[in-house]
């Protein structure tokens, strides 16, 4: 099982609508990704705070989607990901950091 993560880097006075990106965005991203048969799920965390007390998170969301494999996201990617980048300005100014990850453990 693959991760792709989106991580949204926090930055002061930056701009990220939550409740766009939760009622608008994933809703679209979770309907478009989960028409491909590798999707497995997605979680979204939002940033509360950075390793010393009070301070900033490094990033303000995470969004993390799971698939079966690295084929399975590039075909659904390949058919969602235009529209799904495209909206990114609807909610962030931010450029966000993109991970894959190979899934090791799930306890």
């Amino acid at each position: 099982m693959i991760k792709i993560s989106f991580l949204y880097p926090h930055s002061k006075g930056g701009k990220f609508d939550m409740e766009y990106y939760l009622q608008r965005h994933m809703p679209r991203a979770i309907e478009l990704f989960g028409a491909h048969p590798g999707y497995r799920g997605v979680a979204v965390e939002r940033g509360l705070g950075g390793g010393a007390p009070g301070s900033d998170p490094a990033y303000t969301v995470m969004c993390h989607f799971l698939f079966e494999s690295v084929q399975d996201f590039a075909a659904a990617a390949k058919a969602a990901g235009n529209e799904l980048q495209r909206d990114i300005p609807n909610y962030t100014d931010a450029v966000p950091v993109v991970q894959l990850s190979d899934v090791v453990t799930i306890a």
